[in-house]
């Protein structure tokens, strides 16, 4: 039961950060930062999906999958097309890795550790989720303050 809600949760959410990146009417604005606020959509987005492949596909769904974080935050001016593609590869890596779990894996240890303790991989899986729609939800603020 909880699979497939994660699935649901996890596809609604990337589609809708595909949506966001898409709305910008300057694509230049994507990658603008401005006082406060620190993050780009741009890399905010690339944190994102390398997030989700890092945890589900590299450790979950075992895709080979090497992060490069520092450059989720240090990149500039990825084309929106690029992102987009980011994007739809992640919907499909979170989609096949949450398919290869069974409901007892979840309450299983997460096979890394990423917090200071051990965690269930159901925990880490819902950490995962909302961790996605904090930042998508900074992405949707940054698109209607910036992009106007």
């Amino acid at each position: 039961m909880l699979i497939q809600t994660l699935k649901k949760l996890f596809r609604r959410d990337l589609e809708k950060l595909r949506r966001e990146i898409d709305q910008y009417k300057n694509e230049d604005v994507i990658w603008h930062t401005e006082r406060n606020i620190a993050n780009s959509a741009g890399n905010l987005c690339l944190h994102l999906a390398g997030n989700l492949n890092t945890y589900l596909g590299a450790e979950l769904g075992k895709t080979g999958y090497v992060r490069h974080r520092e450059l989720e935050f240090s990149l500039k001016d990825v084309p929106r097309a690029e992102l987009l593609q980011k994007i739809d590869d992640t919907i499909v890596v979170v989609d096949n890795a949450l398919s290869t779990l069974t409901e007892a894996q979840l309450e299983e240890e997460y096979p890394m550790l990423v917090f200071e303790e051990k965690t269930s991989t159901g925990y880490f899986l819902v950490h995962l989720a909302t961790h996605l729609t904090y930042h998508l939800g900074q992405i949707n603020y940054h698109r209607r303050l910036l992009d106007a």
